[in-house]
């Protein structure tokens, strides 16, 4: 049985943000980039200790075609994305919202 997902509020409007960006940015990016996001989440819903862990609970998936990672809570009962951090802005924003 795979565990259950929930998404933060605040990860998902970063996640949108950072697609609206993308998609001023080159028409199609921000499908691209959605695509890439839903990817992860898969990876992390298969296999969540795959994602090295940086502290307690929280890991860290590095997306493999843009500079963010998501960063979740992986529990028994299931896994919470706490933030979808770009590499270079705001890298750690997640410690204060767990």
């Amino acid at each position: 049985m795979s565990p259950t997902l929930s998404i933060r509020e605040l990860a998902e409007t970063e996640i949108n943000e950072a697609a609206d960006f993308y998609l001023v940015e080159n028409p199609g990016l921000g499908g691209i980039f959605l695509d890439e996001v839903q990817s992860a989440l898969g990876g992390m819903v298969d296999f969540p200790d795959a994602a090295p862990r940086i502290r307690g609970r929280v890991r860290k998936r590095i997306m493999a075609k843009f500079p963010y990672s998501l960063v979740c809570s992986v529990r028994r009962d299931g896994i919470k994305i706490l933030a979808a951090a770009h590499h270079k802005r705001r890298p750690f924003c997640w410690r204060a919202w767990r």
